[in-house]
């Protein structure tokens, strides 16, 4: 502490100039005032400190215990109210649910195409890769029942490892249906077919009384031939026979004995309509085209000459066509209206087969209005067809 500036003298006078101070008390009162102070405190003072204290804490703890409460209280409600909720809208999804389904089963087949279909009602037409494994498939060219077109119809059978096409395409066109199918029964063909590996030809030999020299019997006769042995194997010649003698005698083709087999291309898919079947068929123009937009184009009118329908939908509009490695990227229009409904399927069948014909292996469609249409996902590119019109057979 700082020392003290002031002398004894100055304290001194200063002490004189203060007022007097006067005690009026009794000196007995001062003297007990003094002796009680000396006393200790009474024992009961200390409780009642301590509950004060602890009246105190009271006071400012319950509060917030209580806020405490309401607020774990208030969790809980909103824990609750959720659960309801969700329990609520699980139930309500239910009932929808049920809704559709008794619907569904009342709809009929322009119902089901205005609605949508479901993901499992599997309507596309063509076989496509993973669903062949080790098996083999087929194509069989069959005629219509009017006998005007062949329609290529495929199947996927089991196979050794010591089997050839050829075998297993002679083994099993005795399966085939082709009336519970609505075409011609013309399978198993009077004739016998076998592998030459040496020259890769295949040698058809009939028998003397056949019934494929007459009329449309032969021009439909040496098409399926063709068609069959280009469709299932990389066969380029084909030689006929009568009875192991060489040559066919055929009214309008004469005496033959040897054509090509070359694979044909670059064609159109239409619709066929079958009367038995709930699925159409796919099927390859007679005409071929140079380019592929030439062929949409086309696809998008009858070809009521050989009784096939379009196959691309008025709603489907493309704005734009690139091919970039084997891919072709279809733009469409803005003013494209898809549903996903069995025509919608079908059209975009209809395209990837088309493109499969001028050796495109997958077709993207950009803007389309859905994701998906039926299997066909389309924010993916989707892979072409292995083969068309698939159907089993025993």
């Amino acid at each position: 502490m700082k020392k003290s500036e002031w002398s004894d003298k100055q304290l001194e006078e200063l002490l004189r100039q203060m007022p007097k101070i006067k005690d009026h008390r009794d000196p007995r009162d001062i003297y007990q005032n003094l002796s009680l102070k000396k006393q200790k405190r009474p024992v009961w003072v200390i409780p009642v400190i301590a509950s004060a204290a602890a009246l105190l804490l009271i006071v400012i703890l319950i509060p917030k215990l209580l806020v405490g409460n309401r607020f774990s209280l208030s969790q809980e409600d909103e824990k609750s109210e959720r659960k309801m909720e969700l329990i609520s809208k699980m139930q309500d999804k239910a009932i929808e649910m049920k809704k559709r389904q008794s619907s569904s089963k009342s709809m009929d087949s322009t119902g089901a195409e205005k609605f949508g279909l479901m993901r499992e009602m599997n309507l596309k037409t063509a076989a496509y890769e993973g669903e062949i494994g080790n098996r083999k498939i087929l194509t069989y060219w069959i005629p219509d029942h009017q006998g005007q077109i062949l329609i290529p119809v495929s199947t996927i059978v089991n196979r050794k490892a010591s089997q050839s096409w050829i075998t297993l395409f002679n083994e099993n066109m005795v399966h085939l249906k082709e009336e519970k199918w609505g075409l011609s029964d013309y399978y198993p063909m009077n004739a016998t077919l076998t592998l030459n590996e040496k020259e890769n030809s295949v040698n058809v030999d009939v028998p003397r009384n056949h019934p494929y020299g007459q009329g449309a019997n032969e021009t439909i006769f040496v098409n399926a031939i063709k068609k069959d042995i280009s469709t299932n194997s990389n066969v380029k010649r084909i030689r006929f026979s009568t009875n192991r003698h060489p040559g066919i005698e055929l009214g309008n083709f004469g005496h033959l004995e040897e054509i090509n087999a070359e694979n044909e291309n670059k064609r159109a898919f239409f619709l066929y309509p079958s009367n038995n079947q709930n699925k159409p068929f796919l099927v390859p123009s007679v005409s071929k085209y140079n380019t592929i937009n030439a062929a949409f184009t086309a696809m998008k009118n009858d070809q009521s000459e050989w009784g096939l329908q379009a196959s691309i939908l008025p709603a489907m509009k493309f704005r734009k066509m690139v091919i970039k490695k084997n891919t072709l990227y279809l733009t469409l229009n803005e003013k494209s209206m898809l549903e996903d409904s069995p025509k919608t399927i079908y059209s975009i069948e209809a395209l990837l087969l088309t493109a499969k014909e001028f050796g495109i292996k997958s077709v993207f469609i950009l803007d389309a209005p859905l994701t998906r249409v039926g299997i066909f996902d389309l924010t993916k590119e989707i892979k072409v067809p292995v083969a068309p019109n698939l159907r089993s057979t025993p």
